[in-house]
């Protein structure tokens, strides 16, 4: 299988972008002490959605302390997914400026920020907060992929999978442990706000690579400098809007689940702490669907009947919520899990497999983050106002198996073996 197979996840966000002559040798320095770069991978990887899954459990609770109606509840999730969106299209220009160090740890600083901001007061600031944590979210989303097959290309594999597991991790810890930290500090405040400390401790291990990255670089002078090349307009290219819009369905359906999954039990008479552990059961299982799909994909010429497949588990595990969402919840957790795991290690790995070089990944990748993180912002917020309007979750529900439908229907266009 080809080297660019097997690396099938990575997408370099610096891949149009030389680095100047002195970031290049600070960044030969840096690759003499592997183990600080890999330090602070893990610990930035385990920020990346931390702050996120541990709010699902403590919706209800963040609702009432604000006496915020359903639909407006949901723009605690739906507003850091607007701004993955809007962070996506500036992070390449943020790193050429900057450095791709020097951003990632700026972008740990603002996520401490603004997880510490959503529990100030007034309810303007959780809006804010969620907005600077999402944008921050987006800076770690766009170039951590790049530098792990910058700086670790012989072993780009084995550090994408410790990347991934690293941060899916975070979100099973984070949302397993909400209502225990609730409980133990005294409310949702000291729950949300106890992952700005593993955010701040990321932000200190990143200092010095910033400091060794930039040695030699004057002040006010740029890291990268741009490498032109002619390339496909994607936005006319049906194949990338197919490729960009599963992405944003398979997102739309786990951040709907982020959102409302634990309530959703707990509307039907299942505890808050189980509810949680529930929901941080099936995180948990995402590791299994998004290590072994993008493997299986990049042994195959077409990926339609492993798009069908991963779509189906998703719906077989939505459509469990219909018919007896408390009774059977571990096992929709495990197909959910599968599912949704599996459909974003396929959407990352057709970035690659659908191009034909790397710099057209790096656009393509650009492009399916932004818009596809738009679309998934309409998830929460509109389902939850189906919700407040129906006054159950059995609509809700059908208009997610719905967009299951859809995204069978794109996998069978973006799974065709085609090139961009």
């Amino acid at each position: 299988m080809s080297e660019t197979r097997s690396e099938a996840p990575l997408i370099d966000a610096e891949e149009a972008l030389a680095p100047t002559a002195p970031v290049a040798a600070a960044r030969r320095r840096l690759r003499a002490h592997p183990a600080l770069v890999m330090l602070g991978i893990v610990l930035a990887s385990l920020n990346m959605r931390a702050a996120l899954a541990g709010v699902s459990p403590l919706l209800g609770e963040i609702g009432d302390h604000f006496h915020l109606a359903a639909a407006a509840s949901s723009l605690v999730t739906t507003i850091p997914l607007v701004f993955m969106g809007l962070g996506s299209i500036v992070a390449p220009k943020l790193a050429r400026r900057w450095g791709t160090e020097a951003v990632l740890c700026g972008a740990l600083v603002l996520l401490c920020g603004g997880i510490v901001l959503r529990v100030a007061p007034p309810v303007v600031a959780l809006f804010v907060g969620c907005a600077l944590v999402g944008t921050a979210i987006a800076l770690l989303n766009v170039l951590m992929p790049g530098l792990i097959k910058r700086d670790f290309p012989d072993r780009a594999a084995s550090m994408t999978a410790l990347y991934s597991t690293a941060m899916i991790l975070g979100a099973t810890v984070s949302a397993a442990s909400a209502v225990p930290l609730e409980n133990a500090l005294g409310g949702w405040q000291g729950s949300l706000a106890s992952w700005a400390l593993l955010a701040a401790l990321a932000a200190a291990v990143w200092i010095p690579q910033v400091v060794i990255s930039r040695r030699g670089t004057g002040h006010g002078q740029p890291s990268a400098r741009p490498v032109p090349s002619a390339g496909t307009d994607l936005v006319r290219t049906p194949l990338a809007w197919q490729i960009t819009l599963f992405m944003g369905s398979q997102s739309l359906v786990a951040y709907v689940c982020i959102a409302w999954l634990p309530t959703i039990f707990t509307d039907h008479g299942m505890s808050k702490a189980e509810a949680g552990l529930v929901f941080a059961f099936s995180t948990l299982v995402q590791m299994a669907g998004s290590f072994v799909v993008p493997m299986l994909a990049g042994r195959m010429r077409s990926q339609r009947l492993l798009a069908v497949s991963v779509v189906l588990f998703m719906a077989a595990g939505i459509t469990g919520l219909l018919v007896a969402p408390v009774a059977g919840a571990w096992l929709w957790a495990v197909l959910l899990g599968i599912g949704q795991g599996g459909a974003l290690g396929l959407a990352l790995t057709m970035m690659v497999l659908r191009t034909r070089d790397a710099h057209t990944a790096a656009r393509l990748s650009g492009m399916a983050q932004t818009w596809g993180y738009l679309l998934a912002a309409v998830g929460p917020f509109a389902l939850g106002a189906v919700h407040q309007a129906t006054g159950g979750w059995n609509v809700p529900i059908i208009l997610l198996l719905v967009v299951c439908a859809g995204l069978v229907m794109l996998g069978l266009g973006a799974g065709r073996d085609r090139k961009i």
